[in-house]
């Protein structure tokens, strides 16, 4: 076993010998190394190469070390950075940045100057104050990330082709801040085409419906009377004469307060036609308390008279109608499909 070992070390030898054995540089420090010294009766090569032991034994037989984690730099943004001075900026004019984000996310990648020049533009412009402002942010994020190069266009259309006089500008954004982030293009105009091709003249007055999309807010609340017995022509008429309308939902407005105007209070379209403003009020707090009570005395309202009136006139009334006669039929309390009015003679 011993020759095989010296005749494996005997091979890495080169041509030069020498009368000493000299270890390797990389062995000496090492007492533990020692068994590989030859003994005195041969003479080992000068110079010997051996495979790289302390690699074989880093791979094999010894432990290795864990390595060293990196450092993951900080998540928070460095203290000069844009995206600590956007929300700096944004907190000095009173806005929660992280709100603002979940909302619109959009905020994060535009930039600070951006933000900056639509905030003095638009707060310049309108004469808005700093509470009006954040309510608008509020209530509409995309403003913020809106060029004042895409609103310029919005403010002249409002007032050359929507006929918004210049001291209600202020009055029309903060009661639809939702203008600002429309295209005239694509939004406003079409629908403004649109409420003037229905008859509606005096689209100022209802600006509100201009950032409504025509296809798939105004035409389906006209249709909805078409399919509950209205013409269409009748159907337009309703919201020509009360263009607030196009704003209530079909499903929790329109169609609970159609149901109890036939079911419960049997009353007729033609009321209807006459006075859309039905379905502004409030089915629980307006229409029902009132019907009941005409109902349990006996009396019968148009529904102007049932619903406009402030509560103490309509006591009042209530109270004139039991205690006299019934009303003839040209009487403005006369509604011609009572049927307690049904058996009375002009």
């Amino acid at each position: 076993m011993q020759k095989h070992t010296i005749h494996f070390l005997s091979t890495t030898t080169t041509t030069n010998s020498s009368s000493s054995f000299t270890k390797p540089h990389f062995l000496s420090p090492h007492r533990h190394h020692d068994y590989y010294s030859t003994p005195q009766s041969l003479s080992p090569p000068r110079n010997l190469h051996f495979p790289p032991i302390l690699s074989l034994k880093s791979i094999i037989s010894l432990p290795l070390k864990p390595p060293k984690t990196p450092e993951i730099p900080s998540i928070s943004p460095p203290p000069h950075s844009h995206f600590q001075e956007k929300m700096l900026y944004l907190d000095s004019i009173g806005l929660d940045f992280l709100p603002l984000i979940n909302h619109h996310p959009p905020i994060i990648s535009t930039s600070l100057s951006d933000i900056k020049s639509t905030v003095d533009y638009v707060t310049s412009t309108v004469n808005l104050t700093s509470i009006e402002f954040r309510r608008i942010v509020g209530m509409c994020p995309e403003i913020l990330t809106s060029r004042v190069s895409d609103i310029v266009p919005i403010f002249t259309f409002l007032l050359r082709e929507a006929r918004v006089n210049g001291s209600d500008l202020k009055r029309v954004i903060n009661r639809r801040p939702r203008l600002l982030a429309c295209s005239v293009e694509l939004r406003l105009r079409p629908t403004l085409y649109f409420l003037q091709s229905i008859g509606i003249s005096e689209v100022h007055k209802h600006t509100a419906l201009l950032s409504c999309s025509v296809e798939d807010k105004l035409i389906p609340r006209i249709e909805y009377f078409e399919k509950i017995g209205f013409s269409r022509r009748d159907s337009v008429s309703l919201f020509r004469r009360f263009p607030q309308l196009f704003n209530y939902s079909v499903k929790q407005n329109f169609e609970p307060k159609f149901d109890y105007f036939v079911v419960e209070m049997g009353r007729e379209l033609k009321e209807l036609k006459e006075f859309p403003q039905y379905f502004s009020f409030s089915l629980e707090n307006r229409i029902k308390p009132r019907h009941q009570c005409c109902v349990e005395k006996g009396v019968c309202f148009p529904l102007p008279v049932l619903l406009k009136t402030s509560e103490e006139q309509f006591r009042d009334r209530l109270e004139v109608c039991c205690n006299s006669s019934i009303p003839l039929r040209h009487s403005p309390l006369w509604c011609t499909n009572c049927d307690i009015y049904s058996n009375i003679i002009e």
